[in-house]
Protein backbone atom coordinates (compact mmCIF):
# COMPACT_ATOMS: atom_id res chain seq x y z
CA UNK A 1 0.00 0.00 0.00
CA UNK A 2 1.04 3.23 -0.73
CA UNK A 3 2.06 4.92 2.62
CA UNK A 4 1.96 8.57 1.20
CA UNK A 5 -1.96 8.44 0.73
CA UNK A 6 -2.57 7.27 3.95
CA UNK A 7 -1.45 10.29 5.33
CA UNK A 8 -4.15 13.30 5.73
CA UNK A 9 -3.14 15.94 2.96
CA UNK A 10 -5.96 14.63 1.02
CA UNK A 11 -6.11 16.49 -2.31
CA UNK A 12 -3.58 18.90 -1.41
CA UNK A 13 -0.46 16.46 -1.97
CA UNK A 14 -1.81 16.36 -5.31
CA UNK A 15 -1.31 20.20 -5.92
CA UNK A 16 1.28 22.11 -7.59
CA UNK A 17 2.26 24.11 -4.36
CA UNK A 18 2.95 20.81 -1.98
CA UNK A 19 5.17 19.60 -4.41
CA UNK A 20 6.86 23.19 -4.43
CA UNK A 21 6.85 22.89 -0.70
CA UNK A 22 8.18 19.49 -0.96
CA UNK A 23 11.18 20.33 -3.21
CA UNK A 24 12.36 23.45 -1.56
CA UNK A 25 12.35 21.44 1.38
CA UNK A 26 14.37 18.82 0.37
CA UNK A 27 16.63 21.40 -1.50
CA UNK A 28 17.12 23.24 2.23
CA UNK A 29 17.67 20.66 3.66
CA UNK A 30 20.10 18.36 1.08
CA UNK A 31 22.30 21.57 0.57
CA UNK A 32 23.14 21.91 4.18
CA UNK A 33 24.28 18.31 4.24
CA UNK A 34 26.49 18.94 1.40
CA UNK A 35 28.06 21.97 2.10
CA UNK A 36 31.47 22.15 2.25
CA UNK A 37 33.67 21.46 5.87
CA UNK A 38 36.60 23.65 4.48
CA UNK A 39 39.81 22.53 3.06
CA UNK A 40 43.56 23.81 3.31
CA UNK A 41 42.72 24.95 0.07
CA UNK A 42 40.61 27.95 2.25
CA UNK A 43 44.24 29.20 3.83
CA UNK A 44 46.41 28.78 0.89
CA UNK A 45 46.30 32.65 0.00
CA UNK A 46 48.37 32.98 3.45
CA UNK A 47 51.84 31.41 1.49
CA UNK A 48 54.55 33.40 1.58
CA UNK A 49 56.83 35.87 3.79
CA UNK A 50 54.80 38.63 5.54
CA UNK A 51 56.31 41.67 7.24
CA UNK A 52 54.64 44.27 10.26
CA UNK A 53 54.53 45.89 13.14
CA UNK A 54 53.45 45.07 16.19
CA UNK A 55 53.79 46.38 19.95
CA UNK A 56 56.39 48.63 18.54
CA UNK A 57 58.51 46.28 16.63
CA UNK A 58 58.56 44.32 13.96
CA UNK A 59 56.61 41.06 13.11
CA UNK A 60 57.68 38.56 10.83
CA UNK A 61 56.01 36.06 9.61
CA UNK A 62 56.09 32.99 7.14
CA UNK A 63 53.45 30.13 5.87
CA UNK A 64 54.66 27.36 3.62
CA UNK A 65 52.37 25.88 0.75
CA UNK A 66 49.71 23.50 2.14
CA UNK A 67 51.07 19.70 1.46
CA UNK A 68 49.42 16.91 2.65
CA UNK A 69 47.33 17.18 5.41
CA UNK A 70 49.08 20.39 6.67
CA UNK A 71 49.79 24.33 6.36
CA UNK A 72 52.52 25.26 8.62
CA UNK A 73 53.59 28.53 9.37
CA UNK A 74 55.67 30.84 12.23
CA UNK A 75 55.78 34.33 12.94
CA UNK A 76 58.61 36.07 15.44
CA UNK A 77 57.51 39.61 17.09
CA UNK A 78 60.59 41.07 18.33
CA UNK A 79 61.31 44.90 20.26
CA UNK A 80 64.35 46.77 20.33
CA UNK A 81 66.18 44.11 18.48
CA UNK A 82 65.08 41.71 20.88
CA UNK A 83 62.89 38.47 20.56
CA UNK A 84 59.41 38.57 22.39
CA UNK A 85 57.95 36.50 21.00
CA UNK A 86 57.74 32.96 18.91
CA UNK A 87 54.37 31.60 17.50
CA UNK A 88 53.94 28.37 15.73
CA UNK A 89 50.50 28.24 13.47
CA UNK A 90 49.70 24.40 12.27
CA UNK A 91 46.32 23.95 10.20
CA UNK A 92 45.80 20.44 10.12
CA UNK A 93 43.09 18.83 8.23
CA UNK A 94 40.95 17.01 9.87
CA UNK A 95 37.44 15.03 9.09
CA UNK A 96 35.38 18.00 9.82
CA UNK A 97 37.74 20.47 8.06
CA UNK A 98 41.01 22.09 8.94
CA UNK A 99 41.84 23.23 12.66
CA UNK A 100 44.54 25.37 13.47
CA UNK A 101 46.97 24.89 16.18
CA UNK A 102 49.25 27.27 17.77
CA UNK A 103 51.78 27.51 20.27
CA UNK A 104 53.97 30.46 22.15
CA UNK A 105 57.39 30.63 22.64
CA UNK A 106 59.02 33.31 24.60
CA UNK A 107 63.20 34.08 24.01
CA UNK A 108 65.13 30.87 24.47
CA UNK A 109 62.15 28.57 22.88
CA UNK A 110 60.63 28.40 26.62
CA UNK A 111 56.78 27.41 25.77
CA UNK A 112 53.72 29.31 27.08
CA UNK A 113 51.51 26.73 27.27
CA UNK A 114 51.96 23.18 28.70
CA UNK A 115 54.03 20.76 26.58
CA UNK A 116 50.87 18.99 25.33
CA UNK A 117 48.15 21.73 25.12
CA UNK A 118 48.59 24.07 22.01
CA UNK A 119 45.53 26.84 21.45
CA UNK A 120 43.02 25.01 19.38
CA UNK A 121 40.56 26.72 16.68
CA UNK A 122 38.31 25.04 14.32
CA UNK A 123 37.23 26.06 11.03
CA UNK A 124 33.89 28.09 10.72
CA UNK A 125 33.27 29.25 7.05
CA UNK A 126 35.68 30.51 4.14
CA UNK A 127 35.30 33.31 1.16
CA UNK A 128 37.71 33.99 -1.16
CA UNK A 129 40.94 34.93 0.43
CA UNK A 130 39.18 34.96 3.64
CA UNK A 131 38.68 31.83 6.43
CA UNK A 132 37.02 32.32 9.91
CA UNK A 133 38.29 30.12 12.74
CA UNK A 134 37.01 29.89 16.13
CA UNK A 135 38.99 29.05 19.39
CA UNK A 136 37.85 25.62 21.28
CA UNK A 137 36.46 27.16 24.18
CA UNK A 138 34.48 29.45 21.40
CA UNK A 139 36.06 32.91 23.37
CA UNK A 140 37.85 34.15 20.46
CA UNK A 141 37.18 33.70 16.94
CA UNK A 142 40.18 34.73 14.40
CA UNK A 143 40.09 35.89 10.22
CA UNK A 144 42.40 35.42 8.27
CA UNK A 145 42.40 37.70 5.52
CA UNK A 146 44.00 38.49 2.52
CA UNK A 147 43.21 42.22 1.81
CA UNK A 148 45.35 42.40 -1.83
CA UNK A 149 48.44 40.50 -3.30
CA UNK A 150 50.59 41.90 -0.94
CA UNK A 151 48.84 42.64 2.04
CA UNK A 152 47.88 39.69 4.36
CA UNK A 153 45.68 40.63 7.72
CA UNK A 154 44.63 39.03 10.96
CA UNK A 155 41.71 39.89 12.80
CA UNK A 156 40.51 38.94 16.17
CA UNK A 157 37.18 39.28 17.31
CA UNK A 158 35.19 38.67 20.59
CA UNK A 159 31.82 39.06 21.50
CA UNK A 160 30.27 42.04 22.68
CA UNK A 161 26.48 42.57 22.94
CA UNK A 162 25.79 39.38 21.30
CA UNK A 163 27.87 39.99 18.33
CA UNK A 164 31.65 39.32 17.02
CA UNK A 165 33.10 42.28 17.08
CA UNK A 166 36.73 42.26 14.84
CA UNK A 167 39.61 44.11 14.88
CA UNK A 168 43.10 44.38 13.09
CA UNK A 169 45.59 42.05 15.34
CA UNK A 170 48.39 42.02 12.97
CA UNK A 171 48.73 43.94 9.45
CA UNK A 172 50.85 42.04 7.17
CA UNK A 173 52.98 43.65 3.37
CA UNK A 174 54.62 41.02 1.78
CA UNK A 175 58.47 40.52 1.31
CA UNK A 176 59.40 40.40 -2.05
Amino acid sequence: MNRFKTLRFGKLRDSAPFSILIALYLLVNLAGHAQSKGSLTDVSFMEGRWKGTFNGGPIDAAWAAPQGDNLAGFMRMMKDGKVTMYELLIFEQTEKGPIVLVKHFKPGLIGSEEKDVSDRYSFIEAKKNQALFEKSDGSIRIIYEKRSDNQLVIQRGNQKDGKWVFADLFVFDRVK
